[in-house]
Order: structure tokens, then sequence, then C-alpha cells
């Protein structure tokens, strides 16, 4: 297993959550999915309910504070060892601090912030969390990708907050795909430009062994999917949660490396 006992470095993505308007229904949901187990939090954190696979925390799903909310998405949040100064970086570079920087009952300090073409995304500074304990395994986080319909300033705007390098990926032709790499050459995503876009999101991808049987429970258990697809990367398909919040899965061969 890919785990993972320390904080990522930064401009790593290294945690995710999802509100949703039913706890109970989310975790059946994700649990025939995935095989995941939970740890539901108390009443003072909103029930922030930790995913576990393998016993280790890989996600958190929780009811949405916003009763009249009606769009739903996993939200990803970029490792920092330093979430004030991130956030005065992500001001100075034109995106916006939303909510934070602040402290998190001693599990770390976050911020949530918005880029300049509109999507949002969190900052975590872990101490006891250091975020996603497993990632690249079966039910685990293995990517996230900016799709947007304006990627030149998303580049810049990432570029400068994270020391990011921008690498036009030349092995999908006719794809608007740039790679997003650490300073020391880790690539932690990318960055898809979508013309027709309706809006600029990070899109989160988990790890399967199986995507068509992943799909079909998926389908069973009240969820909706589009075609699998076999691509250079894998088999990959979109799937949409009985609330709407929308990701993807992908079976990659047994040669990629993590």
């Amino acid at each position: 297993m890919s785990y993972v006992t320390a904080n990522q470095p930064d401009g790593t993505p290294t945690w995710i959550d999802l509100g949703i308007p039913d706890l109970d229904r989310a975790m059946g949901f994700y649990r025939a999915l995935f095989g995941w187990e939970y740890e539901v939090g108390p009443a003072e954190t909103g029930h922030y309910t930790m995913c576990l696979l393998n016993g280790r925390p890989v996600a958190a799903i929780m009811p949405n504070p916003d009763s009249a909310a009606t769009e739903f998405w996993w939200s990803m949040y970029f490792a920092t060892a330093d979430c004030d100064g991130t956030a005065e970086r992500i001001i100075d570079a034109g995106g916006t601090v939303i909510n934070g920087p602040m402290d998190v009952m001693g599990q770390g300090r976050m911020a949530i912030a918005r880029d300049p073409v509109g999507a949002q995304f969190g900052l975590w500074q872990g101490r006891a969390h250091v975020g996603a304990q497993i990632v690249n395994e079966p039910g685990s986080l293995v990517r996230n990708d900016l799709v947007t319909a304006t990627p030149d300033p998303a580049g810049a705007f990432y570029a400068a907050v994270f020391d990011f390098t921008l690498d036009r990926n030349e092995d999908l032709p006719g794809f608007d795909f740039t790679f997003l790499r650490r300073p020391d050459g880790h690539e932690i995503g990318g960055i898809f430009g979508l013309p027709e876009a309706p809006s600029s999101r990070w899109a989160t991808t988990f790890e399967v062994a199986d995507t068509d049987a992943v799909v079909a429970r998926a389908r069973a258990a009240g969820g909706t999917s589009g075609d699998v697809e076999d691509m250079l990367y894998g088999r990959i398909a979109t799937i949409t949660d009985p609330f709407g919040a929308e990701f993807s899965v992908i079976a990659r061969p047994a040669s990629t490396p993590g």
C-alpha cells in the first residue's frame, strides 16, 4: 500500500472532503464503491466523518452546512508548511482567500481560497492529521486536475503560489492539458483547458481495481455514470453520486507508477 505518514511537500493534493445533504446515504454509496468504513465525528464538528480504508483516513464526508445548497463537489486541499504565508501568496497572485487561515482543533491549520479563474481549493498545514494516509491505491485518491475554459491565467497563478513548473502534455494530441510539477519534478496533477467548461473546478479521481465493476456498483447504489473508456493512462469513467457530486475512477495499468 502507498502509505503516507508525514506531511506531504508543499503543493501536493493532500486531502479531500465532501459536504452532502444525507450523511447516511452518502456513507452507503461510497462504501458500496470503495469498501470504506467510517468514523463519524461529534456534533461539534458538524459530524465531520472520516472515510477509512484499511483503518486509515483517505477522505471525509459531512452534512453540508448550507441547507439551501444545490451543487455538491469534492473539495481538494493542497499541503503547505505555512498556511498563513501561502494565503498571502494566493492574494499576491490574484486569488482570493475565502476563509481562514484558522486552526482546526489541533489537527492542523487550514484556509479556503479561490483562484483567479473561479476554482475553489483548500490549504492544509498538517499537525495531528497529515491528510490522506493512503493514496494511489484502489479506493483512494490518485489525482486532481483543474478543468477550466481559461487555462493560461490558472497556470500562471499556481506557478506563482506553489512554484510549479508547467509542462504541456504531448502524449494527448488534440487536448489542451498541462502537467503541474513541484520544484522536485513530481507531477501533482494538471490543468485541462476545456472551452465549453461552464465553470472552473478541481476534479477528483479515485484509483480502482476494476472500473467496470465500480461503475456497476455506483449505478446499483443510486448513482449515475458515463461510458467506461480506455485511454492512455488506464480505463476511466466519470461517476455522479446520488447528490450530483461528480468524480472519476480509473484502473491504471499495473506498470503505471504511483
